[in-house]
């Protein structure tokens, strides 16, 4: 049996104005969580469409579970589950009759009832689809997405709008889902999600892939173990404090510095001298252990929520 649930090679999709996936080459293990990150616009969502065969790409080999979408998409569609950024459910349909019809269409699965108290919808379970909070909609339908007990689940941000209490319950059933061999490829805007939830990330800028790799290897490669950030007035320039010791690059942040240290009680205190010796007026200071989050920016020079 083929041990890649999910490969690509050289895959494209370009259309008039932009390349949004330019020869990106991935491989997923079986049962493995797999995270998608990039800003928007990067290309991650018209890479997921095309793996989950919604879009068709220009060129490049697709293969899910050893198969492709031409020959054996029926087959497919019956060992996948997939949530979208935004799903559109019929409205009209309470949540249990919405789990027994998507149940419906799969040959096994779970007891709709049973995911009903996964997902925390029991309450809701006689209540109209059109009722529903967003956060209620997005865990229906990540509901709707594992009911056929799919080998693959596709999660295209899928805590984006929820609570912190429901962030934390939607983890555990993806903890579930992979305790039974269930292999996650997942998209996320939340940094410590796919720290907490991912064996492995790759990292998407303008339909390239930039970097890959486990959480701690991804974080490794900044080559710094803590993060310095601050604005001043006025805002220096990166040649007043690029050369100081245990700096290993910065980055504009916002209105200010995203400065990558070995030592905070090393550097902090010479780059507090650089400010006054530049006659500049401390806005704000701050600083962490370094995170996905720095290594991104560090990479891309771009938030992960820019527009």
């Amino acid at each position: 049996m083929d041990s890649l649930a999910i490969s690509c090679r050289n895959l494209r999709k370009h259309y008039p104005d932009v390349k949004a996936v330019d020869g990106l080459d991935l491989s997923v293990a079986r049962g493995e969580c797999f995270g998608l990150l990039g800003p928007n616009g990067a290309g991650k969502t018209t890479t997921i469409e095309i793996l989950e065969g919604l879009t068709k790409p220009d060129g490049g080999v697709v293969e899910i579970l050893g198969l492709n979408w031409r020959d054996n998409e029926r087959e497919l569609r019956e060992r996948i589950g997939i949530s979208l950024q935004e799903t559109q459910l019929s409205e009209k349909l309470t949540v249990a009759e919405t789990l027994r019809l998507f149940r419906s269409f799969y040959p096994s699965g779970p007891a709709p009832e049973q995911l009903l108290v996964d997902l925390s919808l029991e309450e809701k379970r006689d209540s109209r689809v059109g009722k529903l909070s967003g956060g209620q909609k997005q865990r229906l339908a990540v509901a709707c997405a594992i009911i056929g007990d799919p080998d693959i689940l596709f999660l295209d941000e899928p805590t984006t709008g929820l609570d912190p209490q429901s962030r934390l319950q939607l983890w555990e059933v993806v903890a579930r889902f992979r305790a039974k061999g269930g292999t996650v490829l997942l998209t996320t805007h939340y940094m410590d999600e796919a720290e907490r939830l991912c064996d492995r990330i790759a990292i998407v800028d303008h339909g390239h892939l930039i970097a890959l790799g486990t959480p701690r290897d991804l974080i490794a490669k900044l080559e710094a173990a803590n993060v310095i950030e601050f604005t001043s007035e006025p805002l220096l320039d990166a040649s007043a404090f690029g050369s100081l010791k245990g700096i290993h690059g910065s980055t504009r942040r916002g209105e200010g510095w995203s400065i990558r240290v070995d030592s905070l009680a090393d550097t902090l205190p010479e780059l507090l001298a650089t400010i006054e010796r530049h006659h500049a007026k401390l806005l704000t200071l701050s600083t962490h252990a370094a995170t996905l989050e720095d290594l991104f920016v560090s990479l891309t020079g771009r938030e992960l929520r820019d527009a």
